[in-house]
């Protein structure tokens, strides 16, 4: 497919900004049917298309790939009409599509994200909302000037028996929380060493580097390996971690962190790895402190967990994995307990969208910003082996040149983002 002149596409965007952007006209009643378009169709991006299709009134009119043979796959699939694109900035022309969800690789979250909000779309990002800190407040900068409605992969929010949950962390009833840990812990295979090799057929590499550097093609470094490089991901911290360490936040009610310590390497992989398969991070938050461990070479439970959160206050600690939430006293004795139930955070966006409301999605941008943001946190510390301070009302690491400079990163020439 023929890509769109980029002069003529920012040309577009401008106006959709003056006009459209500002103020989504398009106001939803509850027979309204929705047009949704999904961009990344591979891994998370399936999941995107059948939460999507299992709710009335919405309508998968489009899927985006810069893979054509998994566009043409994902394409054949749905028994409904669906138009198929390989440039998700002709897709954000059709005016037939209301909401788009990203499942890409990271470093290509906001870019998409923010040409679609100057498209006047309503938008899902996955998990982490932004490649860098400084993406994550652009981003949600953005959300409040369009007004459109903006939910964030982070489903742990939609999750009722999870919300009793953090009710109950935040009644008194086990004390003071002074300590959350956020486990993430699991065996991750070996990616080996594979050499650069030719494009496949039908892979527009051009555009799924995007704003990366121009690096040659290793099958390593494209589907979902893409996570463990820089350049596109933020390792598992970014990946998976994020969500323990986001109900870790959630649970303690606080915002972002005063100080981070980092401690990570490869322990584990001797292959293409560039991003750590260990990870010690502790994160003080005012009176507070999230530990955050990350182990991708163990293939049994931490503290009953491959993936949860323990909450330890003065009384006792809440336990939160995939199984659900249960409470011990400091006696041994046993408290509240809850099975886990089905998350409803495609359903929520959608309710928010007809609602013509962004406040009521359960995990907006400014939330989605501070987690994600924490996972950089993480990683800059790691990478500079120091601890770091950070000041949330300057938005700046204190005293601290390099670790500010990371908080940004280059755009390759024709991938910046929007001027807004």
């Amino acid at each position: 497919m023929k890509k769109i002149n980029r002069r003529a596409f920012i040309k577009s965007t401008a106006a959709a900004t003056a006009l459209s952007a500002l103020s989504y006209s398009r106001v939803m009643g509850a027979n309204d049917r929705l047009g949704a378009a999904v961009i990344g169709v591979r891994g998370k991006g399936r999941g995107h298309i059948r939460e999507l299709l299992d709710i009335d009134g919405v309508d998968v009119i489009a899927l985006c790939d810069v893979d054509a043979n998994v566009l043409e796959e994902q394409t054949s699939k749905l028994d409904q009409p669906v138009k198929p694109y390989s440039d998700f900035r002709l897709l954000l022309q059709n005016p037939d599509i209301d909401l788009i969800s990203i499942a890409t690789p990271d470093h290509w979250h906001v870019p998409i994200a923010a040409h679609a909000l100057l498209a006047g779309k309503h938008v899902y990002v996955e998990k982490p909302i932004s490649h860098t800190l400084y993406e994550g407040k652009y981003l949600a900068d953005l959300a409040k000037k369009t007004k459109c409605v903006v939910q964030h992969g982070t489903q742990s929010h939609s999750i009722e028996t999870f919300k009793h949950a953090i009710e109950y962390l935040q009644s008194g009833q086990l004390g003071q929380i002074r300590t959350a840990k956020a486990i993430n812990h699991q065996l991750r295979d070996p990616i080996g060493i594979k050499p650069d090799g030719p494009v496949p057929r039908g892979v527009d590499y051009d555009m799924w580097l995007g704003p990366a550097p121009v690096r040659p093609f290793n099958p390593n470094r494209f589907h979902y390996n893409w996570h463990w490089f820089w350049d596109y991901g933020s390792g598992d911290t970014g990946n998976d971690g994020i969500h323990q360490i986001d109900v870790a936040r959630w649970g303690l009610g606080k915002g972002f962190p005063n100080q981070i310590i980092c401690s990570g390497g490869q322990l584990f992989y001797k292959d293409d790895h560039e991003t750590p398969d260990t990870q010690l991070a502790v994160f003080r938050v005012d009176q507070a402190q999230i530990i955050y461990e990350m182990r991708l070479w163990t293939d049994y439970k931490l503290e009953g967990h491959d993936n949860g959160n323990i909450f330890y206050g003065d009384n006792g600690s809440l336990s939160m994995g995939r199984k659900g939430w249960s409470v011990t006293f400091k006696d041994g004795s046993t408290g509240p307990a809850e099975p886990k139930s089905k998350d409803q955070h495609f359903r929520n966006f959608i309710d928010a969208i007809r609602a013509n409301d962004p406040a009521q999605v359960n995990c907006d941008p400014e939330e989605a910003h501070i987690s994600s943001s924490m996972c950089h946190m993480a990683n800059i510390a790691m990478k500079l082996g120091t601890v770091l301070t950070f000041d949330a009302n300057t938005h700046q690491f204190v005293n601290n040149d390099k670790a500010n400079d990371m908080m940004t990163k280059s755009y390759r020439k024709g991938y910046e983002l929007p001027a807004v």
